[in-house]
């Protein structure tokens, strides 16, 4: 591993977070949090240290081949690994599904561990994808690097975000820090998840931002939720396509009359593939290696930080563009051959061996929390009268 990629990991306040709880910290292999630190600067800010924020809000540290935030594990399948979320209320009957085997809500882990040892990589992966579980087996492998047009501002641009959790909200945040006005989008049925989480963190994603709730079943809003869409600079969403298919909207109408339609999927948008930010991570090969050589997740959701960087990065880009951001594919990129390794303790500290010494490991960070996100749908009918909606 290069320097610059050691050391990049050893600033982030990832490599805390990487590892067994009873053992060393250790360094993640690639460049995820050089490309980070890259990203980041065409927004004033340390996109590396964005990888590991949420856990310096929730406090959470390592935990092996158990998520940070301990809603996914990576488990011993047929021919390899793989890693498993089960995050939502329907997931244990889904993964049951998955193995064709009953699992209990309150523990489903043990025998889920037991029906996936036996499963090939191919099966999980169809039957994951059938079902729409976050699940999926862990590869290796790496990606073309990203390439990016020359950055245009975007003071003043109008952001219509369909997105909830992280990746998209860190993309329309940092659209907002850039200038852009930006208007989150939300359904009486499916307000952002992350709502219910560490309100530190949401609020820092969406502090500066307004709020509207808008029902596509009704015809007066699934009119709205149109017009405002056409009236949009550029377009946020992360939910596979056929969801705001359904709401009547048309991300390729949308690009031809000029704007910028950043789609963020696991997979990509011909792909049926959920996902959230530990599985994906781990699927597409960023997982450390412990000292039997077994995986461990490598941070808290990484796919999640680096997709919001990416996503945020494209939409600086010439408009009229419809961006498929795979996150697999954004996490793949940033794979290069590099193996990582472990830090070592010197005195009290955590270091990380790099060609010019070693430097010390720092803890996740997390910037200052400006102010209050919007109540959900608070600026519904100021928006839209703004606008000239209603």
């Amino acid at each position: 591993m290069g320097n610059g990629a050691a050391a990049d990991w050893a600033a982030s306040g990832v490599v805390p977070l990487t590892g067994h709880p009873d053992g060393p910290p250790q360094v993640p292999p690639g460049r995820a949090a050089s490309t980070a630190a890259e990203l980041g600067s065409l927004f004033g800010i340390d996109g590396a240290a964005l990888l590991a924020e949420r856990a310096a809000f929730t406090g959470h540290r390592r935990a092996g081949r158990v998520s940070v935030g301990g809603s996914c594990r990576l488990l011993p399948i047929a021919d390899g690994w793989a890693a498993v979320s089960c995050a939502r209320p329907d997931d244990p009957a889904l993964l049951g599904a998955v193995v064709e085997h009953p699992l209990p809500d309150d523990d489903p882990w043990p025998l889920l561990a037991a029906a996936l040892a036996g499963m090939p990589a191919r099966d999980l992966a169809d039957r994951a994808e059938l079902l729409g579980v976050a699940a999926a087996p862990v590869r290796s492998g790496c990606s073309a690097p990203l390439s990016l047009g020359v950055p245009r501002p975007v003071t003043g641009l109008l952001v219509v975000s369909f997105a909830a959790l992280w990746a998209g909200p860190l993309c329309a945040h940092l659209l907002a820090r850039a200038g852009a006005r930006v208007v989150t989008v939300e359904t009486p049925t499916r307000p952002d998840g992350a709502r219910r989480g560490e309100p530190r963190f949401h609020a820092l994603l969406h502090s500066g931002e307004r709020s509207v709730v808008l029902d596509p079943s009704e015809p007066g809003d699934r009119r709205a939720l149109a017009s405002l869409v056409e009236a949009a600079d550029v377009v946020i969403e992360a939910s596979r396509p056929r969801a705001l298919r359904g709401f009547g909207l048309d991300a390729e109408a949308a690009v031809a009359h000029g704007a910028t339609w950043i789609s963020i999927t696991a997979a990509g948008r011909a792909s049926n593939r959920i996902g959230f930010g530990d599985d994906v991570a781990a699927s597409a090969g960023l997982v450390a290696r412990d000292a039997a050589g077994l995986p461990v997740f490598v941070g808290d959701a990484i796919a999640d930080p680096l997709t919001g960087l990416t996503a945020a990065a494209l939409a600086l880009t010439a408009p009229g563009e419809l961006h498929d951001v795979a996150m697999t594919e954004v996490v793949a990129r940033t794979l290069d051959g590099s193996p990582g390794g472990c830090a070592r303790r010197e005195g009290s500290d955590w270091m990380v061996a790099t060609p010019s010494g070693p430097v010390p490991v720092a803890p996740p960070r997390a910037r200052p929390v400006p102010g209050p996100a919007p109540d959900s749908g608070t600026d519904t009918a100021t928006v839209l009268a703004e606008l000239g909606i209603r």
